[in-house]
């Protein structure tokens, strides 16, 4: 499905490195996104609980990165670290299905098992995303790269009318 149409689903200008050389939202704040998070939660539901529709528009990047993040820190009790990692990835997918989709919805889920979480990002298009070959100067295409360095699995699962594209990480058990 290939690259970026110069952004990353509202993180434009925001991806920095870290000391470990992956990247992360370099303006994402707990603290900051926390009030954010719970109003998304009262707005579009708790994609922990069942999948959440939201809208195939840039701007619902913001809001799955919100959801995602509430859940991860609040519901969940999981690391800053996973939760950024997981919102970052979050954006891409979401990314990805805005843009590469023609759909008018997407749905986000998010699962935790022992030791794994999970999230999804169901869209109705069957076309597969891509996993492209990614330069040092690129400034676009960098979406599945980034999910394929961050995550410790990563698919896409056809679905009769779409397809659900997921990432799972690895989390310590509390």
């Amino acid at each position: 499905m290939g690259g970026h149409d110069g952004g990353m689903a509202g993180l434009e200008g925001m991806e920095q490195p870290r000391g470990d050389g992956r990247a992360t939202a370099s303006r994402w704040s707990p603290t900051v996104e926390d009030e954010h998070g719970l109003k998304a939660l009262e707005l579009y539901g708790n994609p922990a609980d069942a999948e959440v529709p939201l809208p195939s528009r840039p701007e619902s990047a913001a809001t799955a990165r919100r959801l995602v993040q509430v859940v991860i820190l609040r519901h969940w009790g999981l690391t800053a670290g996973t939760t950024e990692d997981a919102v970052l990835l979050v954006s891409e997918l979401v990314g990805n299905a805005v843009r590469h989709t023609g759909a008018r919805v997407f749905g986000l889920r998010m699962r935790q098992r022992r030791g794994w979480i999970r999230v999804e990002v169901r869209d109705p298009s069957r076309g597969l995303p891509c996993l492209m070959p990614v330069q040092e100067m690129d400034v676009s295409g960098r979406g599945l790269f980034l999910v394929d360095e961050l995550a410790d699995r990563w698919g896409v699962d056809l679905l009769p009318r779409g397809k659900t594209t997921w990432f799972e990480m690895r989390v310590a058990d509390r």
